[in-house]
């Protein structure tokens, strides 16, 4: 049995096969899955787990070159964006330190982000019952 990082074989199966500008996705449980797409759902009840549980577990395991978010979440949910932003593409903190990015971040209309999940190596559905709170976490590589 594993001692440390994500116990979950199928979300450990699918970062470990996944190369450079392969791509993933944390969906909120309302996401349509395409057909043919791997569905790894998580979803328990309502808000369990959360986008933020599920992103920050498979964050700490996989290198993201980039997330791609809908445009539409900078109006209808700014707590996910603002995680997503801190998360990813840095902050000033107080007394000026400054976290640098991790990773590009991008934006597409809804309409564009479900057609581009139809590539995804998987879509893992969470119990997040907020509009919008959905990524897709891009790939990069990691030489030491």
């Amino acid at each position: 049995m594993k001692k440390h990082g994500i116990l979950n074989s199928h979300i450990s199966k699918i970062l470990t096969d996944l190369g450079h500008t392969d791509f993933i996705v944390v969906a909120d449980a309302g996401l349509p899955v395409p057909e043919g797409v791997t569905k790894i759902d998580l979803a328990l009840k309502l808000g369990v787990p959360s986008f933020q549980d599920v992103v920050d577990v498979i964050a700490a395991d996989m290198v993201i070159e980039k997330v791609t978010l809908a445009e539409e979440i900078k109006q209808e949910n700014e707590q996910a964006l603002q995680y997503i932003m801190r998360t990813f593409a840095g902050e000033q903190l107080e007394h000026s330190q400054i976290i640098e990015p991790t990773a590009v971040i991008e934006f597409c209309s809804h309409e564009q982000f479900k057609a581009l999940t139809r590539q995804a190596k998987a879509v893992i559905r969470t119990g997040e019952a907020t509009p919008f709170a959905n990524c897709i976490l891009q790939a990069g590589v990691h030489f030491g």
